[in-house]
């Protein structure tokens, strides 16, 4: 019998989180999956029967048992995590976010504006004013606060 490319061997710990993680109502199945992988995969048992059991492809077993040994310094969870995808950078930092909302808890009348109540155009001229951002547009503004709250 050949022997697993990436061997699974859990501490403790680390299979009572994983057995917590299949048993959580609210965990992602994503996360669900990779921990019934690694659980399996320690048990010994083989990776084309773990694919089979677990209707995946056997390069799902390969790469997330080479994931949980190249981060095997790291906690459970953020071994089963999907790793950052490529893409847009997030144009702020979130100190500028932090300093965008605190301007918004702000009364307008204390920055010489003669509102009552911040608008969203109102809101990012005065970031750009105070030297918060570079630019922002009203509607970029709006859709920030929006999912912040």
């Amino acid at each position: 019998m050949r022997t697993p490319k990436f061997p699974v061997t859990l501490k403790d710990d680390e299979r009572e989180e994983l057995e917590k993680i299949t048993r959580q109502q609210t965990a992602k199945s994503s996360m669900v999956l990779r921990a019934k992988i690694i659980l399996l995969a320690n048990s010994g048992m083989k990776y084309q029967n773990i694919a089979q059991k677990l209707d995946v492809q056997n390069n799902i077993i390969t790469n997330w048992t080479a994931r949980w040994h190249e981060l095997a310094n790291k906690p459970v969870r953020e071994r089963l995590q999907d790793l950052p995808r490529p893409g847009t950078p997030d144009t702020f930092t979130p100190e500028q976010l932090c300093r965008i909302i605190a301007l918004s808890c702000e009364k307008p009348e204390d920055y010489d504006r003669p509102i009552t109540h911040w608008t969203h155009r109102e809101l990012a001229e005065e970031a750009i004013k105070q030297g918060i951002v570079e630019t922002i547009s009203a509607n970029h503004l709006g859709r920030l606060l929006k999912k912040t709250t």
